[in-house]
């Protein structure tokens, strides 16, 4: 087992602490305060809960490092600081509405265009999923690796489906989904995209891919993934997933056969 570092351990600290505010509300959830910021975009208190403790912890530990969160500074240009934290402080708000028990912190430290290190925490596990570059990828205190199928049709898939307001990408969706669909062993949508990321990293799942996303929703996945021995890409050519949302990953083995699948 790799010794976490201080920056590690800081983030991990920062989780832990969010991870208890938020099983707390989950726990009463039908009395959150909840504003929509879009269609099927919600936000509760218990994001912005989670937030203000994540940022305290990492303001106090490293106040030189910019902090983007979905929440309180999603606004800001990535490519702005050289050094910045990646937060989201709810993955997966509306299961976390509808009482269901799937959802996570994550946060990612980049460094320019590349993320160094990622958390993501799943609090009613109680599983804590985290890698830094060059050292490998967790759960808990032991090493995971992605699987080693490499047959598509052996693979279990996660995905993400677009929602009512993206109809643009309804219909390039649902062919990449029947083609996945006629050449896997199954699919599951589970609803929180840093799950996914570490579920393929931790080779529960074969593969994954979704589009739009958000960099707080696939930056310490995405490093999770890599550490593990996997692959991520972008669905798009010429295209960087860290900014577009466009992303898919899995084992080196079923690369080419999955890109061929999904990439215009």
């Amino acid at each position: 087992m790799a010794l976490k570092t201080p920056i590690i351990n800081i983030m991990t600290k920062a989780a832990y602490k969010a991870g208890n505010i938020l099983i707390k509300d989950f726990r009463e959830v039908e009395n959150l305060q909840v504003s929509k910021k879009g269609i099927g975009d919600f936000v509760t208190s218990a994001d912005l809960n989670s937030e203000n403790t994540i940022i305290k912890v990492l303001q106090k530990a490293y106040p030189e490092i910019k902090i983007i969160s979905e929440e309180t500074s999603s606004d800001i240009e990535l490519d702005k600081y050289d050094k910045k934290w990646i937060v989201d402080p709810l993955d997966g708000t509306l299961n976390f509405l509808h009482g269901l028990p799937h959802f996570a912190i994550s946060i990612a430290l980049m460094i320019k265009d590349e993320v160094i290190s990622g958390v993501i925490y799943d609090p009613i596990k109680d599983e804590l999923f985290w890698a830094e570059k060059g050292v490998g990828a967790f759960l808990n205190d032991k090493r995971i690796r992605v699987s080693g199928r490499n047959k598509l049709k052996d693979a279990l898939v996660s995905t993400g489906i677009p929602w009512k307001g993206m109809e643009s990408s309804h219909k390039n969706y649902l062919k990449i989904l029947e083609s996945i669909m006629k050449n896997s062993s199954g699919i599951r949508r589970y609803g929180a995209a840093a799950l996914d990321l570490a579920y393929v990293a931790a080779g529960r799942y074969d593969a994954f891919w979704e589009f739009n996303l958000k960099t707080w929703d696939i930056a310490a996945g995405s490093l999770l993934v890599k550490e593990a021995g996997g692959y991520v890409g972008n669905i798009n050519k010429n295209e960087n997933y860290l900014y577009t949302g466009n992303i898919y990953a899995c084992n080196n083995e079923l690369n080419e056969e999955l890109k061929s699948k999904i990439t215009k």
